[in-house]
């Protein structure tokens, strides 16, 4: 247990989650889509589910899972800083969540020029 009148901060992480989108500013991109990819860390207190080994005093990731896919493989967007906030947004829906960064990768991006990756990171707070 921390010392009375800390701050816990604790993190769950989903990293890699990939899902096909149409997102993007050109009619290719949204004519074919192509892969994003989509790292979210929560922060938030996980000691009640900790003492209690109970998954309702937590983010249940395999749910979020679902959630994070619904938003990268539904409405096309054209920036993926939008992509990003969306994903934050349902992340923060979840009352026990503090703050969340979210990454979006889009590796397939065409730039004309070898790359490894193209990622927008946000981070995002209750208050």
């Amino acid at each position: 247990m921390p010392p009375e009148g800390a701050a816990v901060v604790d993190r769950i992480a989903l990293r890699g989650l990939r899902a096909h989108g149409r997102h993007g500013v050109y009619d290719f991109e949204r004519e074919r889509g192509q892969v994003f990819v989509v790292d979210a860390v929560l922060e938030l207190d996980t000691t009640d589910a900790a003492a209690g080994d109970d998954l309702a005093r937590t983010v249940n990731y395999a749910e979020l899972s679902h959630q994070l896919y619904a938003v990268v493989t539904g409405e096309p967007v054209n920036l993926i800083e939008t992509l990003a906030q969306r994903l934050a947004d349902v992340c923060l829906a979840n009352p026990l969540v503090e703050a969340v960064e979210i990454t979006v990768h889009k590796p397939q991006a065409e730039l004309g020029v070898p790359f490894d990756d193209v990622t927008v990171g946000i981070r995002r707070t209750r208050a």
